[in-house]
């Protein structure tokens, strides 16, 4: 698991820098992703592209992992600490909010949110 906690942390800060690309990358072409905004998955990496796309148009989300731990499938438990603004600064959220990775092939297979 200490290869992927390295990366998720890698992603986590890329993602606040809105580095897209980088994130995109660390995903398998066929990644699952969890819609925050709307519900569901979205599906493939220029879906995600999309989806970042129209969120970052609307709201400055910014997401800090606080602790990492392995599911009982594998799958790697993150505990994040969640703030969003709108784009003029008010804050919307302040949270915390489990997020939850499976792996393939050293990539990101599927991004599921579950509760605090």
């Amino acid at each position: 698991m200490a290869g992927e906690v390295e990366l998720l942390r890698r992603i986590y800060e890329r993602f606040n820098a809105r580095d897209m690309e980088t994130v995109l990358a660390a995903m398998r072409q066929d990644v699952a992703w969890a819609n925050g905004m709307e519900g569901g998955h979205v599906y493939g990496r220029d879906s995600v592209r999309d989806y970042w796309t129209r969120q970052w148009a609307m709201l400055d989300p910014r997401v800090e992992p606080v602790g990492f731990r392995t599911g009982p499938g594998g799958e790697v438990i993150v505990d994040v600490h969640q703030v969003v603004h709108d784009l003029e600064g008010k804050l919307l959220v302040d949270q915390m909010v489990v997020h939850i990775f499976r792996f393939e092939g050293g990539l990101i297979q599927r991004f599921d949110i579950g509760g605090a």
